[in-house]
Formats: C-alpha cells, structure tokens, sequence
C-alpha cells in the first residue's frame, strides 16, 4: 500500500519526512533506521536536529543501518557517505556511534564486504523504517536500472551518468569513485515500513514511472508497488507528472 502526501515545496517536504521519523522514534525508541544520503534527506536531517536540540527527541537507543557507500573510500574522506552522515546527523544528535552502521568503503574485498553488511542488518532485527530518495532514473540505493532485481547487499559499477552527477563534488573527474557497495532490494522490501522523498521536476517522470508503470528491474523503484507499508511525501514539482495524470492530491 502506498501513500502520497504532497508538500508545496523542499522544506514542507523535509519536515513531514522528519514527522515521520519522528513518530517512529518516539512509539519504539530502540527502532532500527535505515537512512539515506544526498541532498534531498538534508532538510529532514536538520530538523531533527533541531527537534533534538529542544530536547523534544532521544536518539540514545535508536540503531541506523546506511544504504550504501563508495568503495574505496575512508569514513574519514569528506565526500564519503559516512562522513555525509556524521556532518548533517550523527554528531549533532545523541545516537551511539558503535549503532551506526555504514557500508565499509575500504574493505577491498567485495564479497567479504557485502556478507559482513548482510550479516550487520540481521544482526539488529531487521530495519524498521527505511527512508529512501529515488535517481532521476529510478534507481534507489545504488541499484541502477537492471536487467534483474538484486537482492541484498552486493558491488555496483556506477553508471556514467551517475559519475558524472557526482564529478562536482570531486576536484578532478579521476577522483570520482566507480563502484559503490549499496543494499539490494530485498533488503530494502524487509523493512517494516518505507518512506520514500523526493524533490524537484527533475524527478516527476521517475516517481510517476515507480509507483504506476510497470514493476521492472529498469525502474527499480518499482518494486516498491509490493510493498505493504510506502509514504511518499514530495514537493509539487516532484509530483507534477502524477498530478496531471491521476488527479490532484491531498
């Protein structure tokens, strides 16, 4: 079952996900988040900082599992996503940091890296509410469109195309990493419950595509038609495409 709720632009966006979020911190305070990097989750990330600063929230017993990383990047390199989410949460927040699990960049071995981060999401029971932003081409994670669904943890070859959206965070178009570990998406349908945001027209045809084109691994994405618990909270321009084809929202 999927629900949409409309905002009228990023930050209306970023503080009904951090609403949700909220909410789930707050009826199970030992929950398991799985997060997301990028800029569309920024402004929902601040504003549960915020809410935290005003002692309106307590992270200490809450566990993160990440959605991907580069490989062959430190936790310590500042485009990192580990470092992304130490900059925009983690260290503003009163989550323990041993509970906050990030794919490991630096593990060469991609086998090895990818069962040692399977075994990490059994580990804490599973995820219960996972917060996902969606590539203007459907991809969710790192799972780029595909000729078949990948189903847990495993090492992608990044598109062109997603290189060189990344290049400007890079002083030279070398320095941009090829490969990403990232969850599959059995991984990502375990969790209880998903939300999905998204931001900006860049992104209407792909969200319109996911929730009500056809399920296939080219829009991965899609999979998410299954699932039994989806919000989706996106700004007018995201859904702009949906708008005019289904009807207004709420």
């Amino acid at each position: 079952m999927i629900t949409i709720y409309k905002a009228k632009d990023y930050q209306e966006m970023s503080r009904r996900a951090a609403n949700i979020i909220f909410a789930q911190v707050t009826l199970k305070p030992d929950c398991v988040l799985g997060l997301a990097t990028g800029s569309t989750p920024v402004g929902a990330y601040r504003q549960l900082v915020e809410w935290y600063e005003k002692g309106e929230l307590d992270f200490s017993g809450v566990t993160s599992v990440n959605l991907d990383e580069y490989k062959g990047l430190s936790g310590d390199n500042d485009q990192s996503y580990r470092y992304f989410m130490n900059r925009n949460l983690f260290d503003h927040i009163n989550i323990d940091k041993s509970r906050t699990f990030v794919p490991d960049g630096l593990e060469g071995d991609s086998e090895k890296a990818c069962a040692e981060y399977n075994q990490i999401i059994r580990s804490v029971g599973g995820i219960d509410l996972q917060l996902l932003g969606i590539g203007g081409n459907g991809h969710i994670g790192f799972n780029e469109p595909a000729e078949a669904f990948e189903p847990e943890t495993h090492c992608v070859d990044l598109t062109e195309s997603t290189i060189q959206a990344n290049a400007r965070f890079f002083e030279r178009i070398e320095d941009v990493p090829k490969q990403a570990y990232t969850m599959g998406i059995k991984n990502i349908m375990s969790a209880k419950k998903i939300l999905l945001i998204a931001t900006g027209e860049n992104k209407a045809e792909a969200l319109y595509q996911s929730l009500y084109g056809k399920i296939t691994p080219k829009v991965p994405a899609s999979i998410l038609q299954l699932h039994k618990d989806v919000t989706v909270v996106a700004d007018e321009a995201a859904l702009s495409r949906i708008i005019k084809e289904r009807g207004e929202l709420v």
